[in-house]
């Protein structure tokens, strides 16, 4: 049972001793009174908590492993959240803010805590702790602790109706009225807000108070921020005022307090556990990697229709969401006006369950074309599954794997996009997104003045995967030529598959189409395990990440040996093998880093190496790397027929001549993937940018450059003087 002893010594003891009566003016009754409301408090949220948890139980098993080596994973999601790493990502404003109320808010907790320890445990035992030294110094660290968290608050108001950022006002804090439940789901980013502003303050005007009315004891000026408001309050607040109002003061504060933990895990504030419990069971593989389709479900049972179908990972990815809108901001599709923001799918699909939570039924199926459905099936086909918003999001929410089992959905109920199903219909007849035959497919190696070898009848060290716009697509297929002339400079083993090449199925698979995707992995393996070499080598980042990523779970298990373009000819380079002294070419590019390379896996330097290797001034573009703005092909993009405010690419060429440093200096704008080639060569057109700038792939620089190095090579040897730029 509580005992009043507990409360420690009184105020005119604590004026002698250096401490603090807890209770001031409080009085026993008020002390019960607190504490039992505290266990009500406390009770309420660790009900909620146990609710909201148990929910995801009913969720379907997610397919990727969440919970394996759970020490480590707790480990890395208290460096993530103690660091705030992923708050600084591409906002340091927001870094700053996020990093003061969460350390203001934990150093608050622990001052309570401490506070609570002392009182309850320590004071039953043994003399309390809380007097002297420590004391002054608990003091001056909670009012510093303190100052951090209302500078964060503060930071945040001014974000949210200083600044208005666009980002922070959507259909979700939109203000409604046609309901209490809906205007307080409109109000609780607001609600929270100013909670947590009302308690950092009041906390300060409580001290205040508190040392106006005992006089201004001397060393309660290491609270020096309470201190500063008490000298302010001083003139206006006599001691035996101060005295009135404290009591009155310090229950609103503790009421407001206790009811901010009862309401925790039924708002906003819940993402502070959610979020936690959502880093903590984050798959490092779902930037680049999709699972299967179970083969014992029938084309009714696959894809996400109800939202009993959700796995209980994504279940609690809607309830980790923030509302901060980070993913929506960086969206290459919501950039050029195609209806999709990433935010508002999962905070719809959060709504809808809730909803059906309070009334018991689904009335609607999650995505369908033929009639009222929670989300817009134009906002699946619009995704370009470029993973930009999974990288931007603070809490590790995997929006694509989600949309992904959406287009399923819509793929198994016969509503794919027309341009769509034209596309996987020529894949699925020919194996190819263009509809010619297969026999066409190695055509484009006619115009070369060597034979590639046939990897299907000789043995080689890269077998190269030419993909199909390399080899169908008329532009492309000067990359390829490129390649091959590369290969050949320096003297590599290399061999294509000729006609027994199939589409990678990347970007199949990305659409919904699983069936197909799984046809044609299992060809390709099968294609590769007749062939002897000793790395593939791919031109298409599309394919260099389905190969390496996510052929293993159809047997293959050559996935360690796949390698991009880029990554095989940085190593010839480095080695000697193409003899460029660095200097071949003397103008100004910039390079567009590719999603499925960069941002799906990490690779950003081997192709940077090269270009700088030619000689070119290497000019970044502002959005470059795990920043970069995808060209707007991924997803199935690059046969779709979408209205767009701004194509990507056009948007992507505009940066290129506006905001980089050098401006319309740059004379080319480099690529390393033949889906950006196709989308980049259409953006000029349709920009306008047909005379600012060119479109060139990496391989074609390089050959630029050995073309270059072998006339100057010439010239010297005829003694001759040769203008390189000729």
């Amino acid at each position: 049972m509580l005992q009043p002893a507990a409360k420690g010594p009184t105020q005119e003891e604590c004026l002698e001793e250096i401490c603090r009566e807890n209770f001031w003016l409080i009085g026993d009754l008020g002390y019960y009174t607190f504490y039992a409301l505290s266990v009500v408090a406390i009770a309420v949220l660790l009900f909620g908590v146990y609710q909201r948890f148990s929910r995801y139980a009913e969720g379907k098993e997610d397919k990727s492993v969440r919970l394996d080596d759970l020490p480590n994973r707790i480990r890395e999601a208290v460096s993530i959240a103690g660091s705030n790493t992923k708050q600084f990502y591409q906002d340091f404003y927001a870094g700053i803010m996020h990093t003061f109320i969460f350390w203001g808010f934990l150093g608050l907790l622990i001052a309570t805590t401490i506070l609570a320890f002392d009182e309850q445990v320590v004071r039953r035992f043994t003399d309390s702790f809380w007097v002297g030294d420590f004391w002054l110094s608990y003091q001056f660290a909670a009012d510093a602790v303190g100052l951090l968290f209302v500078a964060g608050v503060v930071m945040a108001m001014y974000r949210r109706y200083g600044a208005r950022d666009e980002r922070l006002w959507h259909k979700h804090t939109r203000k409604k009225f046609d309901g209490p439940r809906e205007m307080l789901r409109a109000l609780e980013d607001d609600i929270f807000i100013w909670t947590l502003f009302i308690l950092g303050v009041g906390g300060y005007f409580l001290t205040a108070l508190r040392i106006v009315g005992t006089g201004f004891p001397d060393f309660a000026s290491v609270s020096f921020v309470s201190w500063a408001l008490a000298l302010v309050l001083e003139p206006v607040v006599s001691e035996t005022a101060a005295q009135t109002l404290y009591p009155v003061v310090w229950w609103s504060h503790a009421l407001l307090a206790l009811a901010f933990v009862a309401w925790i895990p039924y708002a906003k504030p819940f993402h502070m556990i959610s979020s936690f419990a959502n880093v903590v069971t984050k798959d490092d593989d779902a930037h680049h990697r999709l699972h299967g389709v179970d083969p014992d479900l029938g084309p009714e049972e696959i894809g996400y229709k109800s939202i009993e179908d959700f796995s209980w990972k994504h279940l609690l990815d809607h309830d980790a969401c923030t509302k901060c809108g980070r993913c929506t901001s960086v969206c290459p599709a919501n950039a050029s006006g195609r209806n999709l923001s990433p935010r508002d799918v999962i905070l719809d699909l959060k709504q809808y369950r809730e909803e059906l939570e309070k009334n018991g039924q689904e009335e609607m199926p999650i995505v369908s074309k033929e009639e009222e459905s929670v989300i817009d099936p134009e906002s699946m086909e619009a995704c370009m599954s470029c993973v930009a918003c999974m990288d931007a999001c603070p809490v590790e929410i995997e929006h694509v794997p989600q949309f992904t089992e959406m287009n399923r959905r819509l793929v198994e109920s016969g509503q794919m996009d027309e341009s769509i199903q034209e596309a996987m219909m020529n894949i699925f007849q020919n194996g190819n997104s263009f509809g010619d035959p297969e026999r066409k497919r190695p055509e484009w190696t006619e115009e070369l003045e060597f034979e590639i070898l046939d990897a299907r009848e000789e043995d080689v060290e890269y077998l190269w995967y030419v993909g199909d716009y390399p080899s169908y697509d008329e532009r492309n297929q000067n990359v390829a030529r490129a390649l091959a002339t590369i290969f050949e400079e320096a003297d590599v083993s290399y061999g294509i598959l000729y006609e027994d090449e199939q589409n990678d199925g990347n970007d199949v698979r990305r659409v919904g189409e699983e069936g197909l995707y799984e046809m044609l992995a299992e060809d390709n393996i099968s294609a590769f395990e007749d062939a002897g070499f000793d790395k593939v080598v791919c031109t298409d980042p599309h394919s260099y990440n389905t190969f390496k990523n996510e052929y293993d779970q159809f047997g293959w298990e050559d996935t360690d040996r796949v390698y991009h373009y880029t990554q095989v000819v940085e190593d010839l380079v480095k080695d000697g093998a193409l003899e460029l002294d660095g200097d071949e070419l003397d103008y100004t590019v910039t390079y567009h880093d590719p999603c499925h390379l960069g941002r799906f896996n990490d690779e950003y330097e081997a192709p940077r190496e090269i270009v700088r290797s030619t000689g070119v001034t290497l000019d970044e573009m502002p959005r470059n790397r795990s920043n970069s703005f995808c060209c707007g092909g991924g997803g199935g993009g690059l046969w779709s027929d979408i209205e767009e405010e701004e194509k990507p690419s056009e948007e992507r060429l505009r940066e290129a001549l506006n905001d980089t440093d050098s401006g319309s200096e740059v004379e080319r704008f480099v690529v390393s993937c033949p889906m950006c080639m196709t989308m980049y060569e259409d953006g000029r057109k349709t920009g306008g940018y047909e005379e600012d700038i060119e479109i060139t792939d990496i391989t074609e620089l390089l050959v630029e450059a050995i073309e270059a190095e072998e006339t100057a090579q010439l010239a010297a040897d005829g003694g001759e003087e040769v203008d390189r730029d000729d």
